[in-house]
């Protein structure tokens, strides 16, 4: 158990909403002068529709960590259903999350997590973090998960969820997080649609004082998912499982592995994660979202949209099975070096006072 240690807003900012072209379409490849944040929002609106390239090159250069910096800010052809981000560019999300804020704040607590049971909650750092990702990475890895595979993700809201999420990333695999109430169908639909080579799920969740058996609804699941090869299960209950053939227990096998996992160094437009649409208007769709592009949109919106200051605690009651709680639960709050509060529970159970405890 040691291991278990959309608010937004809709506007020209988010670098898939453009609609004209930026300076690389006249040739020119030269450093921009870096945009400054100063002004009213409309004026920040306007500066980003009239030259969104250098706009948003010059925060992708300030705000990420590369490890090769981008040469192109974007390219894009409409009528082609061409549109391309930070072009040359390289880098890993799990690094931009994790390691460069434990080299300088490694106590700092990353997550809050704020469980079900009322007054157990646990605090982990950014460096109890990065271990417990890199130990799940090279769990992962040690079980044949590579670069492009896909890991679906069947969890509650929890440390252990957030770190198999950034291990994904770390390792370039693409993580689709299922949201942890929905059916075994809903979830082998999913499943097979992404052709998930694994799950992450665990023995049980709780969720508003319920029970609910994530684990039998997975064994569910993969029987109708051919490409599934492994089940990785953690233990959040005391409650014992039934072992299968591919179920794999996840943190006797983590405790094996080392603290350190080298990262995959990943291009700009490589594919991060997919989620899947609610299915309210037909069959599911997963929506891919890339490396650079997407975790500059979620830092970016999450330290001005909530005009975050560097000591500020977050809390953002979304499941991470949704993209609010992927952008202001996840990625956002720690690409910033945040903390965050993890909600596993309903917002009003036992009262909806929860929320207000931490003074976020």
């Amino acid at each position: 158990q040691q291991l278990w240690r959309h608010s937004c807003l809709s506007t020209p900012w988010a670098p898939l909403s453009f609609a004209r072209r930026n300076s690389s379409d006249r040739g020119d490849r030269g450093e921009p002068p870096a945009p400054s944040l100063k002004g009213n929002y409309r004026q920040l609106c306007e500066r980003a529709e009239r030259e969104p390239g250098p706009f948003w090159g010059a925060l992708a250069r300030e705000t990420l960590q590369w490890d090769t910096p981008h040469h192109t800010d974007c390219d894009w052809d409409f009528a082609q259903g061409r549109i391309r981000w930070f072009l040359g560019g390289r880098l890993n999300v799990a690094v931009n999350c994790l390691d460069r804020h434990v080299q300088h704040t490694p106590d700092k607590v990353a997550l809050i997590w704020e469980k079900d049971e009322p007054s157990t909650e646990e605090k982990i750092t950014y460096r109890e973090l990065l271990d417990m990702t890199c130990r799940l990475a090279n769990t992962l890895k040690r079980n044949g998960i590579k670069k492009g595979d896909r890991v679906a993700i069947y969890m509650s809201v929890s440390p252990m969820a957030v770190a198999a999420m950034l291990a994904c990333a770390r390792i370039g695999a693409v993580h689709t997080v299922v949201f942890a109430g929905f059916s075994a169908e809903s979830l082998a639909g999913r499943i097979n649609d992404a052709k998930c080579k694994a799950v992450i799920t665990c023995n049980q969740g709780i969720r508003g004082g319920r029970i609910l058996e994530l684990k039998n609804t997975v064994d569910e699941a993969v029987k109708n998912c051919p490409s599934v090869k492994c089940v990785f299960v953690a233990q959040r209950t005391d409650n014992k499982i039934h072992a299968r053939s591919h179920d794999i227990l996840l943190e006797e096998e983590m405790a094996k592995e080392a603290l350190i996992c080298p990262s995959e160094i990943m291009e700009s437009e490589d594919m991060l994660f997919m989620l899947y649409t609610s299915g309210s208007t037909g069959k599911p769709k997963g929506i891919v979202h890339t490396q650079a592009g997407y975790l500059l949109y979620a830092a970016v919106t999450h330290k001005h949209v909530f005009d975050l200051k560097q000591d500020d605690i977050f809390g953002c009651v979304a499941d991470i099975g949704w993209i609010t709680g992927h952008s202001y639960v996840v990625y956002g709050p720690l690409c910033n070096g945040s903390t965050t509060v993890l909600f596993e529970s309903t917002p009003v159970y036992p009262d909806p006072g929860r929320k207000f405890k931490y003074n976020i």
